[in-house]
């Protein structure tokens, strides 16, 4: 007996297309990294044993606030999406899902994902949450037209999840969830400086107001990558002085903190789309490698 997709050959490649639109629509990349942190953030506020059912729920109620948060970003930049080469074919903007879609799909998984929080897991990682959504669509969204500063605004939503963990964990948020919400939020600064002078052309075309903008040289963006980079090589060793990770952490620290700050000082230096690309890819291997030292060496 046939199914109905070999009976329909159109209908299993239309499947397809609308999860892969799904998947673009909640920017699934995106919001992987945000349950990754978030499920670092509540091993390291967890004593032992971990109860791996709440961790389940904190990132599970994290998950659907977050790819919530995502599709309401896309919707309301549907139009700035649609001018620039990167985002045009995205489902919004490339004709392939209606706005009103998008919107219900975002406000309902948003509400869905704090309530779950709430009832499930406690109220303070619901709030957490509740205003992790707030600066991104209300403030780091509407701000990309008017400020430069919109990149160290939208580095706030991106470095509350593990602070959200954190609060599932323990009910509190104290001097160890501070420190990873300090990591999480300089690590984004030279990765999106990156990003933004690569496709600097593409921003300005849509009205989005970042350092790059009128940076063709790459001077500025290099030059504060490589600051924070610095800096932040110096805030990562927070977890050993207090006691969430031993002193093996802080050596591998140090020695990754060292060549992510290397890869922006050559962005500085050559000041070229590969060396911005190199910087890119560091930042993307950087954070997984030392929120997994944070995890092995935990004390």
């Amino acid at each position: 007996m046939k199914t109905a997709a070999l009976g329909n050959p159109n209908l299993a490649p239309s499947r397809n297309r609308f999860l892969a639109d799904l998947a673009v629509l909640v920017k699934a990349r995106l919001t992987l990294l945000v349950l990754v942190t978030t499920a670092v953030g509540f091993y390291l506020g967890s004593e032992s044993p971990i109860d791996y059912m709440a961790l389940f729920h904190v990132v599970f109620g994290t998950a659907a606030a977050a790819a919530g948060a995502a599709a309401l970003n896309q919707w309301w930049e549907r139009t700035a999406d649609a001018m620039m080469r990167r985002t045009k074919m995205r489902p919004i903007p490339a004709g392939r899902m209606r706005p009103l879609q998008a919107l219900l799909l975002g406000v309902v998984l948003s509400i869905f994902g704090v309530g779950y929080l709430a009832i499930v897991c406690n109220l303070l990682s619901a709030a957490l949450t509740a205003i992790t959504i707030g600066i991104y669509i209300l403030a780091y969204t509407p701000m990309k037209r008017a400020n430069t500063a919109n990149t160290a605004v939208g580095a706030i939503p991106g470095a509350i999840p593990p602070m959200i963990g954190w609060a599932a964990a323990r009910g509190n948020i104290g001097a160890g969830a501070w420190s990873l919400f300090a990591i999480v939020f300089l690590w984004q600064l030279p990765h999106f400086f990156a990003i933004a002078w690569m496709f600097r052309e593409d921003y300005s075309r849509a009205g989005f107001r970042m350092i790059s903008s009128d940076d063709r040289s790459g001077e500025r963006s290099a030059s504060q990558s490589v600051f924070f980079c610095i800096l932040l090589l110096v805030i990562a060793g927070l977890p050993t002085f207090l006691g969430i990770a031993n002193f093996v952490y802080l050596a591998i620290e140090l020695l990754l903190g060292g060549l992510f700050t290397a890869v922006a000082m050559r962005f500085l230096r050559m000041r070229t789309p590969s060396a911005a690309r190199s910087l890119f890819i560091a930042s993307i291997v950087y954070l997984p490698l030392l929120l997994g030292a944070l995890v092995l060496t935990k004390s």
